[in-house]
């Protein structure tokens, strides 16, 4: 008996450290956010998405410290709707950590932080951020701990009815889903998002893709690795761990795989963003019943979740006209309905939680428990959201100038030049003065390598100088540098650029939506002659580029009036010259 004693005491300890990390591995997935929020918009608004995240968590604390977390999970709750503020945290502190309340309000903290950052990306690239911080403390302070409470205090009103949402596929990706939908309606779509007609109708979509995939895959890793913790961490026995982990694991695979194809067979070419949406779809998928779905129910959530994502990211952007450039909506809010309702269809009796889902039971009671708290969660936050937005709007208003909006929020919202500061074309704040530099004016210095020329300026008279510009494919690039070697050409600049004529290119797609692929990626050749023949130029580039095909290339023929040589001074024909 006293061994049993202890190992039951070793195990709580156990599992107690490893609720903590997991709460510090749902405080990571801040990081997944902004990371997938940057990275599907533009760079010129990337520094206002890193602070809406980071201030969705500070402000987030603030408020759940004063009230939100009193109103959650306090022992004194009114009808089963709303916990009574007691304020113990800040009034009776050593109380509040021996009544154990200390990691439930870590945890919490974490999970009403995700609830609110989910939004962020529905209404990035146009928002105040005065607007988006006080949104951010009205739902952590207010909206999400009340609803929260109905489902995880034991005295809230749809736990006890028998709802399940075990890590908060409805209160809290539902519920940030839903305030990210009714926050991009009232914020408007980006300028150049859709176009009308003069009859003031929408005739066109645009696809306005993000600037950097890299850091929106980055993201997503993050999050998947942080979603153990987040699922997890309320698991109390190794078993039901377990069997978390594999459930957590499998939907968001499966999701992947389901879009892949999907898209892939849509658009003839499997879509990378919406793989990446697709995984985070098959976790929020998966988060009401990790812990009651079998291997089989993961797999059905999975491919639901894969198919959902695209056909709700599509149908928002290309039929509704509602844009969320990261697709949070479809992720967040459709899938988190699913999942919610997924329990009360493919809960397995054998799995760690016990549930008895219809499709293995024919009862209807979990399925109807589920709809009826996922529909209460709902309304809740829409009619909370929706007045919360409006009152913004009225007030310090919601979005920003276009004026704003063009230039960028990170310059005009935080005084940022760029996010990327080394890639700012704004550099006149800098100063790259080195003592060792001399200023040429006048007459060119001595050099001390190459002797300086004295030659005639080109007003002296000088030869003919003549610039060829060849624009042709890239996999015919290596063929004419040797061509031009071959008939004495000493040098020559190379660009890669974009252009069209004749030939067109093939539509593409980003997100479903059909971008403009006019334009093609080609190789573009300058050369400066004088001592050789132009034409001789001209018919060797045709002779080698020539297939009788479109897309061939141009040639282009300009007159120069001069070329200087910077390294030594040399101007006209001697500067077009090899070093003897």
């Amino acid at each position: 008996m006293v061994i049993d004693e202890i190992s039951k005491l070793i195990t709580s300890e156990v599992f107690g450290i490893w609720f903590l990390i997991g709460a510090a591995l749902v405080f990571l997935m801040q990081a997944g956010f902004a990371m997938v929020e940057t990275g599907f918009t533009r760079a010129k608004n990337a520094g206002n998405i890193i602070m809406k995240n980071l201030m969705d968590f500070c402000i987030g604390t603030v408020v759940f410290v004063l009230l939100g977390f009193s109103l959650m999970m306090s022992e004194d709750y009114v009808l089963g709707i709303i916990g009574v503020p007691n304020l113990k945290i800040l009034t009776n502190f050593g109380e509040f950590l021996k009544g154990g309340n200390a990691p439930s309000f870590v945890f919490n903290l974490v999970f009403c932080a995700t609830a609110a950052t989910i939004v962020s990306g529905s209404m990035a690239e146009r928002t105040k951020f005065i607007s988006y911080c006080i949104y951010s403390g009205v739902i952590s302070l207010f909206v999400y701990p009340i609803e929260a409470g109905w489902v995880w205090n034991s005295n809230g009103w749809l736990a006890q009815l028998g709802f399940h949402d075990f890590a908060g596929s409805a209160a809290i990706h539902s519920v940030g889903g839903i305030t990210a939908l009714i926050g991009a309606i009232m914020v408007g779509p980006r300028l150049g998002k859709y176009i009308k007609n003069k009859a003031r109708k929408i005739q066109k979509v645009n696809a306005i893709p993000g600037h950097a995939i890299t850091l929106g895959a980055l993201g997503c890793f993050i999050l998947w690795f942080g979603w153990y913790g987040f699922n997890g961490a309320a698991a109390w026995d190794g078993t039901s761990l377990a069997s978390i982990f594999v459930t957590t694991t499998i939907a968001p695979a499966v999701a992947t795989c389901t879009t892949l194809i999907f898209t892939w067979i849509k658009n003839g070419k499997p879509d990378v963003s919406m793989c990446l949406n697709a995984s985070l779809a098959g976790l929020v998928g998966i988060t009401a019943g990790c812990d009651a779905l079998d291997a089989v129910g993961a797999s059905v959530v999975g491919i639901v979740s894969g198919i959902l994502v695209v056909v709700v990211v599509e149908f928002l952007d290309l039929k509704l006209h509602i844009d969320d450039p990261v697709g949070a909506v479809a992720v967040h809010f459709a899938n988190g309905v699913w999942g919610t309702v997924a329990v009360g269809l493919l809960a397995n009796p054998a799995a760690p939680a016990g549930l008895r889902g219809l499709f293995y039971t024919g009862s209807f009671k979990l399925f109807g428990t589920q709809l009826l708290g996922i529909t209460a969660i709902l309304a809740w936050t829409a009619a909370m959201m929706t007045l919360t937005f409006f009152i913004i709007k009225k007030t310090v208003g919601l979005r920003v100038s276009p004026e704003e909006e063009l230039k960028g929020l990170d310059s005009t919202e935080h005084g940022l030049p760029s996010a990327y500061a080394d890639f700012s074309p704004a550099v006149q704040g800098l100063s790259y003065e080195y003592e060792e530099a001399v200023a040429v004016t006048g007459e060119v210095p001595a050099a001390e390598a190459i002797p300086v020329k004295k030659v005639p300026s080109f007003e002296e008279g000088v030869p003919k100088f003549t610039k060829v510009e060849i624009i042709c494919k890239e996999s015919r690039f290596e063929a004419l540098k040797s061509a031009m070697m071959g008939i004495g050409i000493t040098g020559m600049t190379v660009s890669h650029v974009l252009g069209c004529g004749a030939q067109k290119g093939k539509p593409e797609y980003y997100r479903g939506v059909q971008i403009e692929a006019t334009l093609l990626p080609k190789v573009q050749v300058d050369i400066v002659v004088s001592k050789v023949p132009v034409r001789t130029v001209i018919e060797t580039a045709k002779k080698v580029l020539y297939t009788g095909h479109i897309g061939d290339g141009k040639i282009f023929v300009y007159d120069i009036e001069n070329v200087v040589k910077v390294r030594t001074g040399e101007e006209g024909y001697d500067a077009l010259q090899d070093v003897e």
